[in-house]
């Protein structure tokens, strides 16, 4: 089966600074993936390198078997790729609805539009003209999934989604990526929260200095190992 992604023998950097060497990552159709590691070993630069933030000087990035040289932060919709960042990024000038409404600017075909997000939101629907920052933390992540579905995406990508969250709000995002999961969309999750990855996961990498040291099937591991296999 042809890769809905697939990274072969990439080189990332910043600069002089080279932060990924020689990394592979795989993600076929529908399947779920978790990319775990400490802090500034190269997860979010994997981000960063597909969306034309990081400079890519040696490998190869494929969407559905085809060779792409370059994907921008603007364009990565039409290759039905979506990135939930890290941070979230909701902008303070608009409100919730026209928050939602940017993830569809490319007007990509798909299910994803506001009346499916206000069902799966409940919240987003009765703060819909309020200031997209006025909302809570596990509400504001909640804003961000949603406008990256509204870009109907076959990839969608998550950056430290837990991060600043209560456990309870961790355990919800995982119940509703579990859920989409479920509708067909893969999930490619950056993340340290290791309750979250085994919640999500079906597949995951490790990361150290930038390249990847394990990977293994998720549901299997023990949380304990995840941990020894993060900090090595």
């Amino acid at each position: 089966m042809t890769p809905l992604l697939e990274l072969r023998k990439v080189n990332a950097y910043y600069g002089a600074a080279h932060i990924l060497h020689d990394l592979d990552l795989v993600i076929h159709q529908r399947e779920r993936v978790a990319l775990l590691g400490r802090n500034g070993v190269g997860k979010t630069t994997v981000v960063n390198a597909l969306l034309g933030l990081a400079t890519v000087q040696g490998g190869e990035i494929f969407v559905r078997g085809k060779r792409i040289d370059r994907i921008r932060g603007h364009t990565a919709a039409t290759h039905g790729i979506a990135v939930v960042p890290q941070g979230r990024k909701i902008l303070s000038n608009l409100s919730v609805e026209d928050n939602l409404r940017l993830g569809a600017a490319l007007r990509r075909p798909g299910p994803w539009s506001l009346k499916p997000i206000y069902d799966l939101f409940p919240i987003l629907a009765e703060r819909s003209r309020h200031q997209g920052t006025s909302l809570s933390g596990g509400q504001l992540q909640m804003l961000a999934i949603g406008r990256a579905l509204m870009a109907n995406p076959d990839l969608l990508i998550l950056d430290e989604p837990s991060e600043g969250l209560a456990p309870v709000i961790v355990d919800e995002v995982g119940r509703i990526l579990v859920e989409l999961a479920k509708t067909g969309v893969a999930v490619l999750l950056i993340e340290q929260h290791l309750k979250l990855v085994r919640q999500i996961a079906e597949q995951h990498y490790v990361i150290s200095k930038g390249r990847v040291v394990e990977t293994a099937p998720t549901p299997s591991a023990d949380l304990e190992q995840l941990q020894v296999s993060i900090l090595r």
